[in-house]
């Protein structure tokens, strides 16, 4: 069977929290608040007084908490002091009849502040940008090479008649025409082929490079030599 522990603080705080709520319930029945009104002005005051001091708790430099926690715990010392033979309770002054005649909206103004204000938490400082590595560039890929055959020869022809006339030579095909700008990026990929594998470019891997017909490619590949 456990032993029951008392708590020589505990039993301490519930003397001086007793003492205090008669002292309270006291002066607000002296100026003329009766029946439970006169209990429920202790209430308040020890109620505004714990819910401050959970503020103070658990929010760091909150002003309002530690005002609203002098002022209720200034309520609760005055009725002490108060009703301990300084005050004729029998002819309360005006004064104070305004002061616990006003406790209640005071109270009720510190109690909302208290529970709706948002806690603030303190700045963090914001993570540095973490900075990219660096992307290598990619290298140019490697050209193609195609190994052209050479073509076979063309089989021998009985010599013609000598009657009948000689056949016309066939005429070389009209070299196509090469815009400049065109051109000019033919001669950036022909330099850049050279550099990359020490030989000229041919007219297929530049065909292959810019994706123009084979007529055109030849033409450029010629004004390129």
């Amino acid at each position: 069977m456990s032993r029951i522990r008392i708590d020589a603080v505990l039993v301490q705080a519930v003397i001086a929290g007793a003492l205090s709520f008669a002292h309270l319930h006291d002066l607000a029945e002296a100026a003329g608040q009766d029946g439970w009104k006169a209990w429920a002005y202790p209430v308040s005051v020890d109620l505004l007084l714990v819910a401050a001091w959970r503020r103070m708790r658990t929010t760091a430099n909150n002003r309002a908490a530690w005002v609203w926690f002098v002022i209720a715990l200034a309520a609760s010392l005055g009725a002490n002091v108060a009703t301990a033979g300084l005050l004729d309770l029998g002819d309360v002054p005006a004064w104070l009849r305004i002061l616990v005649a006003g406790w209640p909206a005071l109270a009720f103004l510190g109690g909302t502040l208290l529970v709706h204000t948002p806690t603030t938490a303190p700045n963090e400082p914001e993570p540095l940008p973490v900075p990219a590595p660096p992307v290598a560039p990619a290298p140019d890929p490697v050209p193609d090479v195609t190994v052209e055959r050479a073509p076979e020869p063309a089989p021998e022809l009985p010599p013609a008649p000598a009657s009948e006339p000689a056949p016309e030579p066939a005429r070389a095909p009209t070299p196509a025409a090469v815009p400049p700008a065109l051109l000019d990026h033919a001669r950036k990929l022909a330099d850049t082929h050279q550099a990359t594998t020490g030989s000229r470019i041919d007219s297929a891997t530049l065909r292959a490079r810019l994706g123009v017909p084979a007529p055109l490619a030849d033409a450029i590949t010629a004004q390129l030599a």
